[in-house]
């Protein structure tokens, strides 16, 4: 199975909800680091809990970052980290959320951070 991840560059991609089980293909893919930006419990009980997912990244050697945002409602705090992120973590990154819409957005408000 091939994750649809969306690339925006060589350098930056995102995708919809993961679980651990899906990171040695991340990996695979040559992606390096990985940004979780969906909150714990935000699908229910069934979502996959950030610590398993964070577990299974660093095991696999891939640098992990919970930052957990809420979909339409970013402060501009979380993106500044974003785009530190984006500056300091090993690429190619990866980031995720429900469907890859609010990582993507929130990537696109990083790239104006100066």
């Amino acid at each position: 199975m091939s994750l649809p991840i969306a690339c925006h560059n060589d350098q930056f991609g995102t995708l919809g909800q993961i679980d651990p089980s899906h990171l040695a293909e991340i990996a695979a893919e040559g992606y390096k680091s990985v940004i979780n930006n969906r909150p714990d419990n935000e699908g229910g009980p069934d979502q996959p809990k950030n610590a398993d997912i964070e577990v299974e990244a660093k095991r696999l050697g891939l640098h992990y970052v919970y930052l957990p945002v809420v979909s339409g409602a970013f402060t501009p705090e979380q993106v500044v980290e974003m785009a530190r992120l984006i500056k300091t973590m090993p690429s190619p990154i990866l980031a995720f959320c429900r469907s890859g819409a609010r990582s993507t957005n929130l990537y696109q408000l990083a790239l104006q951070v100066r």
